[in-house]
């Protein structure tokens, strides 16, 4: 055993962390989940496996809602996703409460990644094996993306992928037209496209898809599966992968 990895505190000789490293390894390992920032939206999608056909479709999700208008996608430990998103909504209640307004998704994010770095300084905790990418729009700053990582560093996109098939979505990013000026509807295919041919086990396990948009055609309200848009990426994504597969022989496109 490598006795630099006992301990978030401590450096290895060439001055790594390898704990951060091993929960940044756990987000790779994990599902993929993708945002992609629009015209007048952003638009979070993620492609969540099927463990079990007993579970309830809407189980186990891995897009949240923080604040009104803020929404998060994550990929790697869930249950680590899943107290980060509590501290953050209580970071934004606790903003509404002192100024009586909607926290700002850049203050939201930077509060989110002071407390994920804060469990890479100390050898009580270990690292959170979590990356999100957070999403938000309002009519004075329009749409906005982020990402947080598990070292506790946070950066603003205009599309980022996280998990098992970012390198295949980072390359359908590459072929996309011109996605900052895409309309609500065209953003959605898009995410939709991505998702399905960016799902690494699709030879061996289902999946579904799961999204969530804010807006100007949401009010500026973070939305989870809205029915109508979902099926729409769902369609668009299916019909990609059927076009995919037929002219290409790799497994991966």
């Amino acid at each position: 055993m490598n006795k630099y990895d006992n301990s978030a505190a401590l450096y290895s000789p060439d001055g790594r962390v390898l704990q951060v490293e091993y929960a940044t390894r756990a987000v790779g390992n994990s599902f993929t989940a993708i945002g992609i920032r629009g015209k007048d939206a952003v638009v979070l999608a993620v492609d969540k496996i099927i463990r079990s056909s007993l579970y309830e479709p809407d189980a186990d999700g891995r897009i949240l809602t923080l604040e009104r208008n803020i929404g998060m996608a994550m990929a790697g430990f869930t249950p680590d996703g899943h107290f980060v998103a509590e501290i953050a909504r209580q970071e934004a209640a606790n903003y509404r409460l002192r100024l009586h307004a909607g926290i700002p998704i850049k203050d939201l994010c930077e509060r989110v990644a002071s407390f994920v770095h804060a469990n890479t300084m100390n050898g009580i905790h270990r690292p959170l094996g979590l990356s999100a990418i957070l999403a938000s729009w309002d009519a004075h700053a329009g749409p906005q993306l982020f990402r947080v990582d598990p070292d506790g560093s946070y950066r603003e996109y205009y599309a980022c992928a996280i998990g098992r098939g970012k390198p295949q979505a980072m390359r359908e990013f590459d072929r996309q037209d011109n996605m900052t000026n895409m309309e609500t509807k065209e953003l959605v295919k898009a995410a939709g496209e991505i998702i399905y041919k960016s799902h690494f086990d699709r030879q061996q396990r289902d999946f579904l898809f799961e999204m969530g948009i804010v807006g100007e055609a949401t009010k500026g309200i973070h939305l989870i599966n809205p029915t109508e848009l979902t099926e729409m990426a769902r369609f668009a994504g299916s019909e990609a992968l059927s076009n995919a597969s037929s002219s290409s022989d790799d497994p991966f496109f």
